[in-house]
């Protein structure tokens, strides 16, 4: 299972530094994770200041 960002992101970038496999990057206006390289680690979800990381 991947996660994905919701739209409760406020574009801190706190989550992207944090992925171990860099599939976190900035979309329009909140960072989007490509659910394709995902490992489910839930790294982005630990430092994340709203919670948007959520696994699918």
């Amino acid at each position: 299972m991947a996660y994905r960002i919701e739209d409760s992101c406020i574009a801190c970038g706190a989550c992207e530094g944090e992925c171990p496999v860099s599939c976190i990057s900035m979309g329009d206006g909140i960072y989007v994770i490509d659910e394709s390289a995902c490992i489910d680690c839930g790294a982005c979800a630990s430092v994340c200041p709203t919670d948007s990381p959520k696994p699918l």
